[in-house]
């Protein structure tokens, strides 16, 4: 088979060949440099990507896209909630009363926020039914005061399905006897896990006639209508303009005053470490400038008598670009194999380490969920490889140049 000149020299200069041992095995090392720096890049692009697609599916799917409420309780929210379907981008509309208080049980208490919902209409704008380990949100009947809370709370007040609660609203009631606080049973109908540290321990739902009979409002009234979009993004505007043409007796809250912060960070947080990883794929693709400036130095004697057989310096210096080619073509597949493979199973192999050693590496009272996702994007594996790859080619010119300006009656002088 055919093979230039410049690739089957510079392929040999790659292997171990004899006095070569050392400058071959410096090659080896910039292969597994590139590998290593293409591999850690993969793995943690693909955490961030994890990160990135839990904050989009679990947190941004529990709390709503955008909400349209007003100061005064909402009646005939059937017909505000038609006027909201007519717009193209709104996908689904659910009504919710939402109060903040605190829950106790024998002593123990828990600061809660209650989202009080319509249990037939809440699936539609909210992902909480797929996360329930038991009972459901179809429990929740109106006039049972039925609860369901998330698996920290119900931690935290050692209270299991079945038992009763208090929940303690931030009002007062005035009666000739003084000033009390107000307070209502609530019986645990439901537990579930979301794997969100904010929502598993401080949020829970209840009937939204069973808090309008609370707030001592009608039946049929309510806060506020929770909106769903086709594109979340796209929350902000919509819900700003659909306020907007309702009136000035209703106002709106999108997702982006909530968690916005966080989104933004990770996002941030990605395009930073992606950058910081990139200088360590290039450091290692620059080793491959000491290993080829070592070959050249090494093989000068074979340079001047491959001149004097009629190589021209273009395939001299063609010679050294192939060898330097080669070591980032086998670093940059070598580490992409290795770093897909290990971004795919990064999850389970840290689950299996805190089950091991018996301590969690993501809790829930800090970060917002309490395990290690990953995610494997392809874009991103490809942007990493031609990243490594076009470095590699750029650290071989230099070398190269050095090679092919050589001139045989210096270089055999002494030998």
């Amino acid at each position: 088979m055919f093979r230039p000149l410049s690739v089957y020299i510079g392929a040999r200069y790659t292997r171990a060949r004899r006095r070569g041992l050392f400058v071959s095995f410096i090659s080896f090392t910039s292969m597994i440099g590139l590998a290593l720096g293409v591999l850690v890049m993969i793995v943690v692009l693909s955490v961030m990507n994890g990160f990135d697609h839990e904050m989009r599916t679990r947190v941004l799917g529990m709390v709503p896209h955008a909400t349209i409420e007003s100061p005064q309780p909402i009646g005939d929210w059937q017909a505000l909630g038609q006027r909201l379907m007519a717009h193209p981008q709104v996908a689904a509309v659910a009504p919710f009363i939402q109060m903040q208080g605190l829950l106790t049980h024998r002593g123990e208490v828990s600061k809660i926020l209650v989202n009080a919902v319509d249990p037939e209409r809440e699936p539609d704008v909210s992902i909480i039914g797929e996360f329930f380990r038991e009972g459901s949100l179809q429990s929740l009947e109106p006039g049972d005061f039925g609860i369901v809370i998330g698996d920290k709370a119900a931690q935290t007040l050692g209270v299991g399905v079945g038992d009763k609660v208090t929940f303690v609203a931030p009002e007062v009631t005035v009666t000739p006897a003084g000033v009390f606080p107000r307070m209502k049973r609530f019986t645990v109908r439901g537990i579930f896990h979301v794997g969100a540290g904010e929502i598993d321990g401080y949020v829970a739902m209840t009937h939204i006639a069973d808090m309008a009979r609370l707030h001592r409002w009608q039946p049929d009234q309510v806060q506020g209508l929770r909106l769903r979009f086709d594109d979340l993004f796209q929350a902000p505007s919509i819900a700003w303009s659909l306020a907007g043409q309702l009136g000035d007796d209703f106002y709106s809250r999108d997702w982006t005053r909530t968690h916005g912060n966080l989104y933004q960070a990770i996002r941030m947080e990605k395009a930073m470490i992606g950058l910081l990883l990139l200088l360590i794929v290039a450091v290692a693709a620059f080793n491959i400038v000491s290993t080829l400036v070592m070959v050249v130095t090494d093989k000068r004697g074979d340079i001047a008598i491959l001149r004097t057989l009629g190589a021209t310096p273009r395939q001299i210096m063609a010679t050294f670009m192939v060898q330097g080619t080669v070591i980032g073509v086998v670093g940059t597949l070598v580490g992409a194999s290795l770093g897909i493979f290990a971004a795919l199973n990064v999850s389970s192999w840290i689950a299996a380490l805190e089950r091991l050693i018996g301590h969690k590496f993501l809790s829930a009272d800090v970060y917002f969920i309490d395990y290690l996702p990953s995610r494997v994007m392809t874009a991103d594996v490809v942007q990493v490889c031609v990243a490594a790859l076009l470095l590699s080619f750029l650290a071989t010119l230099y070398p190269a140049w050095r090679a092919a300006r050589t001139q045989p009656a210096e270089a055999l002088r002494y030998e």
